[in-house]
């Protein structure tokens, strides 16, 4: 609606009751947003206006959100002049103004887990608890998950009797009913069919996974091969706001170079989370949210101010920890291979009354609190999450590990590439007179030093002519004398590699078309081991994910020029 003191004036929608939503930081904004539109799409009798509270030392990208989803933003101090009929949030420590509409609080996470500092004093309280001058006025209302919560809270807040509604957890209920897409997820996020997702999700303070362990992302890159695993992050939106992309982004600058798919921190998390084979979390609402979707948990870090008596207290009991200085690709396998779909059921029955009626229950709060009939509409149902725009840069540069197994005639070469920005993060230093190790670096790397340093140099993208990968090859030897060979994809599916001695070598796989990076891997520890080059037919076998055959043989090379 159009904002000023005489708004009314202006405007061309006049509804019977307003209804105002208190944007106070990121994080609980976010909740309003995702759902409100469900409780009152169609509605012209309810007039929406947002207000940004900008006392939270989390306030930074509330107004840039809410610009972005197209909201009129009424300045906190025209408050008095608009006569809400209901307040709206997800902050419970909103700048509640004078009057006697009531307050109706949503949850931004799940249920009351975690003591935060108090902003009104230099102590801590309980997250998600309005304070108790606003109980006693009554005009407040606590949306809850589970009946469990209430009785927590009567334990702490005697003031908060009769003051909570049972609604359950909407952001549940829609991670639960999108798990048939996660193929569409994990396709738009770049994850390929037969890798896994090793998904780390941290909350905000010390005590979180990356305020304890801040170099877990780039070790986890530097030990799950990036052809068989993808590593993403979500991030709580406070340590976003608080420390700003800059910060983030300088701070994992190895990782985002290696791959690390980072989430951006609204919104998007919710599909990646449904995408993810592993979580690797800690004592935020994220890691509760993916186990008790079924998902497999390992934890990081599991802060004192976790609530003991909680559901996500509950998890921390029964979740297996993950040693962040161990073999981190064993515990994943494990993980992997011990997980069952209900093993945190008993914890998700803790956090999540009736599953699946969130919306429904919500909208009839809403309408109640509005003094409105609900709307003759079916109750509004969980909609499947958004496909998310894949985050991930590039990755230009990998240690390459080769070990060839078998006789010559049927030899196989296993591959296993980890993005060189995080080598220093590998423990594991293969040695033997089977196995190499090489640098091999994309034509788009910016590191010079690297390049220079490379025994392999390859093209990204496919040559769309064989003569294209040859002049390609020629120049790049002739730029490069340090390297060993160089290779180009020709588009149709051949891989050209050419070696220092002017050999080339034609790389076919029988299967689905590869990174060339990975055919020419074949052809380097064929030639350190001595064995054929031409008409050769060896097993490329990518970590322990899947086998495929690659044909080799020499070509002759006609004049590029």
């Amino acid at each position: 609606m159009p904002v000023g003191y005489d708004a009314h004036r202006w405007s061309t929608f006049h509804g019977e009751r307003t209804l105002v939503v208190a944007a106070r930081t990121v994080t609980s904004t976010v909740r309003v947003l995702e759902t409100l539109p469900a409780l009152v799409r169609n509605d012209t009798r309810v007039t929406v206006v947002f207000a940004f509270d900008p006392t939270s030392a989390f306030n930074d990208g509330v107004l840039d959100l809410l610009h972005a989803a197209g909201c009129r933003v009424v300045p906190w101090e025209q408050l008095g002049h608009i006569a809400p009929d209901l307040i709206l949030s997800a902050s419970e420590n909103i700048d509640v103004p004078e009057g006697d509409c009531p307050v109706l609080v949503l949850p931004h996470g799940v249920g009351f887990q975690k003591r935060v500092p108090d902003s009104r004093s230099p102590h801590e309280r309980l997250s998600g608890v309005v304070p108790d001058s606003l109980l006693e006025t009554g005009r407040a209302w606590l949306a809850i998950s589970h009946p469990t919560q209430e009785e927590q809270l009567l334990a702490t807040h005697p003031k908060a009797a009769g003051r909570t509604l049972l609604v359950g957890d909407p952001c549940f209920d829609e991670l639960v009913g999108s798990r048939s897409r996660k193929k569409a997820y994990r396709e738009a996020l770049g994850v390929a069919e037969h890798q896994r997702l090793v998904m780390v999700s941290s909350t905000w303070r010390q005590t979180s996974l990356l305020g304890s362990h801040p170099d877990l992302l780039p070790r986890l890159l530097a030990q799950l091969p990036c052809d068989e695993y993808r590593v993403g992050a979500i991030v709580h939106p406070n340590v976003w706001s608080a420390h700003g992309a800059w910060q983030i982004r300088t701070l994992q600058a190895a990782a985002l170079e290696s791959g690390l798919l980072l989430m951006p921190a609204v919104h998007a998390w919710r599909p990646a989370l449904v995408a993810a084979d592993v979580l690797v979390g800690d004592h935020g609402s994220v890691t509760l949210y993916g186990a008790a979707a079924g998902t497999p948990l390992l934890l990081a870090a599991f802060g004192g101010d976790a609530v003991p008596g909680t559901a996500v207290h509950a998890l921390s009991a029964v979740a297996p920890r993950l040693d962040t200085r161990g073999d981190l690709r064993r515990q994943v396998e494990d993980v992997l291979r011990e997980h069952t779909p209900q093993r945190y059921a008993a914890v998700a029955a803790q956090a999540f009354a009736e599953p699946g009626h969130a919306l429904s229950r919500l909208r009839t709060a809403l309408y109640r609190l509005l003094k409105l009939p609900e709307p003759s509409s079916p109750p509004p149902a969980p909609l499947v999450l958004p496909i998310p725009d894949p985050p991930a840069t590039p990755v230009t540069s990998w240690q390459v590990t080769t070990d060839v197994t078998g006789d010559s005639a049927a030899p196989t070469v296993t591959v296993h590439r980890i993005p060189a920005t995080v080598t220093a993060y590998d423990t594991t230093h293969p040695d033997s007179p089977t196995c190499f190790t090489h640098l091999a670096c994309a034509d788009d790397e910016r590191d010079h030093r690297l390049t220079e340093s490379a025994s392999v140099l390859v093209q990204r993208h496919p040559a769309p002519t064989a003569v294209g990968a040859l002049r390609w090859i020629e120049d790049t030897l002739t730029q490069r004398p340090g390297s060993l060979l160089a290779a180009s994809a020709v588009r149709g599916g051949t891989c050209l590699v050419g070696l220092r001695d002017s050999r080339i070598v034609e790389a076919a796989v029988t299967g689905p078309v590869l990174d060339p990076g990975l055919s020419t891997a074949v052809v380097y520890a064929c030639l350190r081991r001595g064995l054929p080059l031409d008409d050769a037919q060896v097993t490329l076998r990518i970590g322990d994910m899947r086998d495929e055959d690659v044909v080799l043989r020499l070509r002759a090379t006609p004049p590029t020029r």
